[in-house]
């Protein structure tokens, strides 16, 4: 019998979306199991919640349409600044700085929040995607020509792939036998949105400091993110202030070159461990996003990795398609596990280097790491590495939507 799609997506955050929008504009079936409403997650108000999406991922959204939509909503960043800190005594002295102007392709990326996001997403895969908000998939059974997917409202659907989009939990990982390995940071991140006086001018801050970093992330007007990382003790002991006490801490750590700031918005904390799938794909299965790469937050990548997963699995399975191969048999996923597998592990375990390194307060070191970001800072051709790899530019092979091109 032909199966109901050919893709299920079982996970409707932003990276599932994502990648039945581009799958259904290159004329596959798609469905999306979102165990949330969909009016809980177009809620209109201002919550703080935002990306910063890569210069790659903002073209992606192009290729499918949804940058036009979506821009006058974001913030460019133009430049990046990261320095060594200490709690209470804000930023010290620039050691590397980035600007977008370097790499002549634009702004290095844009922030941009959740709502706006997401409600572009829905408007997009309405009437192209079929989506089953306010269920989750509770079984699966991978069979030689497709598999068959339980619904927790007791429905039953099959289709060529399972696409597992659905976090670092995934229920899909684990009822195909994915494996995952990975530690605890035994940090804590702490969001927020802040009001200022004085404008960003859309630079991005980060400083490193012993207890984790903290960056401060330009949005439109007077306004920025915080993402703030801390020990799991003090972050538990921050999070149980009243706003008033939450910005006494957060003040000197922010320091006073944007003026008085307030709190602009609820606050949010989200415990922090490094996790990686050991394999990205098993018969009729293909994961992608958090289930496949759970990262540290300091370079806020997570989404954008996610995205070129996307790109990735998106391109692999179309052109599997056209040339009439099965989309969910082995070789066609080895393609997609072959082409991102490395990249995500490298930069995850990138980024768990760099939050070691910066985690210690011994003299040496700080004196040590301060000299080598320097270095890197000093040298242009180093300097626009690092933000080709920020920007999302140094994939090899490029997937067609990371560079605005439809699939």
């Amino acid at each position: 019998m032909k199966p109901d799609f050919d893709v299920l997506i079982a996970g409707g955050g932003l990276n599932g979306p994502t990648l039945a929008l581009a799958l259904a504009s290159a004329g596959l079936s798609v469905a999306v199991v979102d165990a949330r409403p969909a009016d809980a997650r177009e809620a209109d108000d201002f919550d703080g919640r935002a990306y910063a999406l890569a210069l790659a991922s903002q073209r992606l959204l192009k290729a499918l349409g949804l940058w036009g939509g979506l821009a006058a909503n974001s913030q460019p960043i133009l430049e990046v600044k990261a320095s060594q800190g200490q709690p209470g005594d804000g930023a010290g002295l620039f050691f590397l700085h980035f600007d977008s102007a370097e790499i002549e392709e634009g702004a290095v990326g844009h922030m941009l929040e959740d709502r706006f996001l997401y409600r572009a997403l829905l408007k997009g895969m309405a009437g192209k995607v079929t989506l089953l908000d306010g269920v989750s998939v509770t079984g699966q059974e991978a069979g030689p020509a497709s598999v068959t997917v339980d619904l927790s409202d007791g429905r039953q659907l099959s289709a060529r792939l399972l696409v597992g989009a659905d976090g670092r939990q995934s229920g899909v990982a684990s009822r195909a036998g994915i494996k995952r390995q990975g530690w605890d940071y035994g940090q804590t991140a702490l969001v927020a949105a802040i009001d200022h006086e004085l404008p960003h001018h859309g630079i991005a801050h980060q400083y490193f400091m012993p207890t984790g970093p903290l960056a401060i992330l330009p949005l439109p007007g007077n306004r920025s993110s915080v993402v703030w990382s801390e020990t799991r003790a003090n972050a538990s002991a921050i999070s149980a202030l009243p706003d008033d006490g939450f910005l006494d801490v957060l003040r000197p750590r922010f320091g006073d070159f944007l003026g008085p700031i307030a709190l602009a918005g609820p606050r949010f904390s989200y415990p922090l461990s490094l996790s990686l799938a050991e394999t990205y794909i098993a018969p009729r299965i293909a994961i992608m996003g958090d289930a496949a790469h759970g990262v540290h937050p300091l370079a806020g990548q997570g989404l954008n990795l996610g995205l070129r997963d996307v790109a990735a699995l998106a391109e692999v399975l179309v052109e599997a398609a056209r040339r009439g191969e099965d989309i969910g048999s082995e070789p066609v996923l080895a393609r997609y596990q072959g082409w991102r597998r490395f990249d995500a592990t490298s930069l995850a375990l990138g980024m768990d280097a760099v939050n070691g390194l910066f985690g210690s307060d011994n003299p040496l070191i700080r004196t040590a790491r301060g000299l080598g970001m320097g270095l890197v800072s000093a040298v242009p051709q180093l300097r626009r590495g690092f933000m080709r790899q920020a920007a999302g530019l140094s994939i090899d092979p490029m997937p067609r939507l990371l560079t605005g091109q439809p699939l």
